[in-house]
């Protein structure tokens, strides 16, 4: 069973309008980055609260450099997420709409 365009078109619209955005990421990237308020937005917060916890051993201030280039990665699997799980409902309502 595959997805209409209309449905497809309807996936795309919720990744674009419930996805994260890369210029959100990167503000709270350098303005929070101690306190990992990009991880906690990109729906991290373990790691989050791992990276806080390592600051105290210096270890914390390389990853939060290393984040800078990981948050488009980050941002691709959390679209990537919204995508699966819209398509997932999607066809999950069209099962239940046709005879079984």
């Amino acid at each position: 069973m595959s997805l209409s365009t209309a449905q497809l078109s309807l996936v795309e619209q919720r990744v674009a309008n419930d996805g994260p955005s890369t210029g959100v990421a990167y503000l709270l990237w350098f303005f929070l980055g101690l306190l990992s308020g990009h991880r906690f937005y990109l729906g991290r917060p373990v790691t989050a609260i791992l990276q806080i916890l390592s600051y105290f051993i210096l270890i914390g201030f390389i990853w939060w450099v290393i984040d800078g280039f990981l948050i488009p990665g980050m941002i691709r699997k959390k679209k990537d997420d919204i995508r699966q799980r819209t398509t997932a409902d999607l066809l999950a309502r069209g099962s239940e709409a046709e005879p079984g």
